[in-house]
């Protein structure tokens, strides 16, 4: 279905189809009664005025035309059977309330929206696509240009995305107890996989996506708000707060990426620095730490040094083998490498890169080599350095990274 014409902003719309969708346990629905309801509104609202509350009212007609759908379909009281839908009371008066506001039933429906999105039958494409289309309220064209698909790709995975939830029966309620931390750890892991792709493109010519990243900070507030006594919603938070303050500094004019130690430390947003040390600081404290808290840790300890010389690597390295027992993926394998021989020392680094290099992880891995390459470099072994640098480049990454790359290579293998 095409989006109607936009009377609404993607938070406005995303708390109105997650109210809807935790009402009628529908999305199809929601969406086709907020659409009809929207429609609505732009024939109506230009004669009789804008209402008072027109997210109130928007809420109640779609409402209405959900019940209205179920009717026509013969569908209500198996509906209002399995969902305990409640009809509109008989004064007119309709029960927004929290729905529409921060309220707890207003709540509940975003964490549920985002429950449903992320849930692990789903496939990971499948759950970034429906937490930017819903949980976020993105335009169906909005959400297919972030994650670099045609329209009706974007369509067709939305729709086998939505049959998954209906064949698998997937609940639009809020579990409780240990199944709600167990749901959570998917819907932070989605939120992470927005910002990594808007912060190094896989594909494509731009390095960075701030949309994408902008995006990933507002729902990870979204989670943080609805959930703030978790340390991993917490760490994931303070983690992406203090990643995006460095955003400024990551890119030349041209788009090329920056890499950390050449940054221009300045043109950090200590806004988001000071924010992201608090709520870093917070998430170490509180029980059930894990993974978001420990890396918030370590972006806190890269944030607070004045200079890349003043960076405290012992401790980066250190909470990298603590991270390890959490995640143990080649870049988490990798980042404690290149802490390591930042601490003890570029010989000790390089060797440690060569052990990782007899693994099967790396070899097609660009930021292995890149980092070989680094390492190589620094260490004056040019021919090394360059052999490295073209392993990067037969990879995939961005355009800008590519172009960036290119350069370092010539530089190597210049005179």
């Amino acid at each position: 279905m095409s989006d109607p014409p936009v009377v609404l902003d993607a938070e406005t719309r995303a708390r109105l189809i997650a109210t809807l969708t935790r009402r009628f346990g529908d999305i199809d629905l929601a969406e086709d009664s907020l659409h009809e309801a929207v429609l609505q509104a732009v024939r109506t609202w230009p004669g009789s005025g804008e209402p008072d509350n027109p997210v109130a009212w928007l809420t109640t007609v779609a409402k209405r035309k959900a019940f209205d759908a179920v009717r026509r379909e013969d569908l209500l009281a198996r509906k209002i059977a399995e969902l305990h839908i409640v009809q509109d009371r008989p004064d007119g008066a309709d029960p927004v309330g929290d729905a529409v506001g921060e309220g707890q039933a207003g709540r509940d429906d975003r964490l549920a929206m985002l429950i449903a999105c992320c849930h692990p039958a789903l496939t990971p494409a499948d759950r970034v696509a429906m937490t930017l289309r819903f949980a976020a309220g993105r335009d169906t064209r909005v959400v297919a240009d972030l994650l670099l698909l045609s329209v009706p790709t974007l369509q067709q995975r939305i729709t086998r995305a939505k049959r998954r939830i209906r064949t698998l029966g997937i609940s639009f309620a809020v579990p409780g107890g240990e199944a709600l931390a167990e749901r959570l750890d998917s819907v932070l892991k989605v939120i992470y996989l927005i910002y990594t792709d808007g912060f190094a493109r896989s594909t494509g010519q731009a390095h960075v996506r701030d949309d994408l990243t902008e995006e990933a900070v507002r729902l990870a507030r979204l989670v943080h708000r609805l959930e703030p006594g978790s340390a991993e919603t917490t760490g994931l938070l303070a983690l992406l707060l203090l990643t995006e303050a460095r955003r400024p500094a990551r890119v030349t004019a041209d788009g090329r990426p920056v890499p950390l130690e050449h940054q221009d430390r300045t043109r950090w947003s200590a806004r988001l620095r000071d924010e992201g040390l608090v709520l870093a600081e917070r998430a170490a404290r509180m029980a059930g730490a894990r993974s978001y808290a420990i890396q918030g840790a370590i972006a806190a300890v890269h944030a607070e040094a004045p200079t890349f010389a003043d960076t405290d690597w012992r401790q980066i390295a250190v909470l990298y083998r603590i991270l390890g027992r959490y995640e143990s993926g080649p870049a988490v394998r990798l980042a404690t490498v290149i802490a390591v021989g930042r601490a003890e020392g570029l010989q000790r680094g390089s060797e440690l890169l060569d052990e990782l290099s007899t693994g099967k992880d790396f070899d097609d891995y660009r930021p292995f080599h890149v980092a070989r390459a680094v390492t190589y470099r620094e260490l004056g072994d040019r021919k090394r350095a360059a052999s490295a640098y073209r392993r990067a480049l037969e990879l995939p990454g961005n355009g800008a990274e590519d172009r960036f790359l290119e350069d370092m290579l010539s530089e190597v293998t210049r005179g």
